[in-house]
């Protein structure tokens, strides 16, 4: 028999482990044990994936030393051609444990192409309850939470980008659908600049930065009403911080 691939929501923020708080308020106990009984990982980030499990030895103890436990990666570079070997451990009977870089894997993230490779090979595959990033922002923003996308990054360059904001704009107007994306933190700024000079000034805009930890900021108002909040330099501080941003055309 193979065995089981958890998917394993992690922290949204960096692992601490002088500070239990962050682990505690979002990973539910059951999570943290399964996580702790597991010898071999998938993770976007093999560093911080070992920093999280020593925040989870803080009160599970991890069934082998840490050195003993093995972490491959799975990032935006992987080769495709390699999923395969990932598997390996699992078709042998072993179980896994998939762990993105934040918040739930294979949502906006590289392990689901792992996932479907581990359906096709029929390996079970077992999601566990965690922080998304994307819900969080959805039920925090006040929009519309019955018809929402996800749009993940929106283009660089600035023609491009007022052109992808203009058609979601339009999208939501037409369909009354919240519009989610997010952007590169140091690029934050740039982006909210971008909104208000393309959106109607009745778009709703919500930014939800830093969500579940103790710098988290989440504010829903007009496009007109940030355009004047930026000018008045009143706006949240958000550079370098990870944001989800959400629209609604009225």
């Amino acid at each position: 028999m193979p065995g089981t691939l958890y998917l394993i929501p992690n922290i949204l923020g960096p692992a601490d482990v002088s500070q239990e708080n962050p682990l505690a308020q979002c990973i539910p106990e059951h999570v943290q044990a399964v996580t702790a009984g597991l010898r071999y990982f998938v993770a976007e980030n093999a560093k911080t994936t070992r920093a999280y499990l020593k925040l989870i030895a803080i009160k599970h103890p991890l069934t082998v030393s840490l050195q003993e436990i093995l972490i491959r990666e799975l990032n935006v570079n992987t080769d495709a051609a390699t999923l395969p070997e990932l598997l390996e451990p699992l078709q042998a009977g072993q179980d896994a444990g998939l762990i993105s870089e934040a918040g739930v894997p294979a949502v906006a993230d590289p392990g689901a192409n792992l996932v479907r490779l581990a359906h096709s090979h029929g390996i079970p595959v077992k999601p566990l309850v965690g922080p998304s990033s994307i819900l969080l922002a959805v039920m925090a923003s006040g929009l519309n939470g019955q018809s929402f996308a996800f749009n993940g990054y929106l283009p660089t360059d600035a023609a491009q980008r007022s052109k992808r904001l203009k058609a979601l704009e339009e999208r939501s107007r037409a369909e009354r659908q919240t519009q989610l994306f997010i952007e590169t933190p140091y690029r934050n700024g740039a982006l909210l600049e971008a909104i208000v000079a393309t959106c109607n000034a009745n778009t709703l805009v919500c930014i939800a930065t830093d969500l579940s930890l103790a710098t988290e900021s989440i504010r829903t108002q007009t496009a007109g009403k940030w355009k004047a909040d930026l000018a008045a330099r009143t706006a949240p501080d958000f550079h370098k911080k990870p944001t989800v941003f959400l629209l609604l055309a009225a």
